[in-house]
């Protein structure tokens, strides 16, 4: 495929604000939907190699999540549930009944709530580091206090807008390739740019499903205990360098959920999608065909 897909886009009004859309691919081609992470991310981001390249075969929507990219303004609040709330509503209006779903941290923990919600709009899952499967995280209590503390957020949201220097660094610390990532003065040009919208949108840092996923001394987000319900096929992948997402969090995942298969990729780390976009395609181009094989099609029209 040639050309930018993230050169064009539809904003979808919904109840409470806005949703950019961004599609490519075939119209009549099998429906995949990618949902990015949290904090500083945003669909050209994360998915700026994955998108053009399912688009050869498959219809590709990728999505600004609220407060997010072009995404904004948005009200109230915006937990698990709100957003599942979102992609559902989001759907409908794309009238497309059933779709396949990619999924990177806080994406993953939305798609493993809407296939355990909605299962009849999901036809597979692919949750790369997915968010929302720990009973305890490491300093509990100490990241509740922080995300309850107002100022903070805003604060390092401020920071990182004021402080490419700072993205830089952050960005070098997060790919195990450093600046030899594919493409890394793009990627500080977006993040940097992100972290502006959110200054300039008043917005911290964190997003309110970090925020509420929270509890003192357990998380109170936690897809784990339910995942022997799910009832979609689904792959479970994580980078090998991956410093947020323990490995046996994620395979403790994939054993749980009935069907689900666990892969590692060498050489990355959180944001695997961008450390290693060959492997992750082939991982993620192999798992849709084999569903189209056995199972026919994601769906189109609602």
């Amino acid at each position: 495929m040639t050309g930018d897909p993230f050169a064009t886009h539809q904003d979808i009004g919904l109840d409470a604000g806005p949703i950019r859309v961004y599609t490519a691919g075939p119209p009549d081609a099998p429906p995949v939907l990618l949902l990015h992470g949290a904090m500083l991310d945003t669909a050209p981001l994360t998915w700026r190699h994955l998108m053009p390249a399912l688009a050869a075969s498959r219809r590709v929507i990728a999505v600004d999540l609220p407060r997010h990219g072009g995404s904004r303004p948005w009200s109230g609040v915006l937990d698990q549930a709100r957003l599942e709330d979102v992609l559902t509503g989001l759907l409908d209006r794309l009238g497309l009944a059933r779709v396949d779903v990619v999924g990177l941290s806080m994406g993953g923990g939305l798609a493993v709530g809407l296939a355990l919600r909605r299962p009849e709009r999901v036809r597979g899952l692919v949750l790369l580091a997915p968010g929302g499967l720990d009973e305890v995280r490491p300093w509990q209590f100490a990241t509740w206090l922080l995300l309850r503390i107002g100022a903070v957020p805003r604060w390092t949201a401020a920071w990182l807008a004021a402080s490419p220097k700072a993205v830089r660094a952050a960005l070098v610390r997060e790919h195990p390739a450093g600046e030899r990532t594919p493409d890394f003065a793009a990627l500080v040009d977006l993040v940097h740019a992100e972290a502006r919208a959110k200054r300039a949108h008043r917005e911290g840092a964190f997003d309110d499903w970090q925020v509420h996923a929270y509890g003192p001394r357990r998380m109170r987000l936690n897809h784990l205990p339910r995942l022997h319900l799910l009832a979609v096929p689904s792959l479970w992948l994580r980078g090998e360098h991956d410093t947020l997402v323990p490995e046996e969090v994620v395979r403790r995942a994939a054993a749980a959920a009935p069907g689900g298969r666990f892969a590692s990729i060498e050489g990355a780390g959180h944001v695997s999608p961008l450390d290693r976009p060959d492997r992750v395609l082939e991982l993620v181009d192999g798992f849709l065909g084999e569903l189209d094989t056995a199972g026919g099609p994601a769906s189109g029209p609602a």
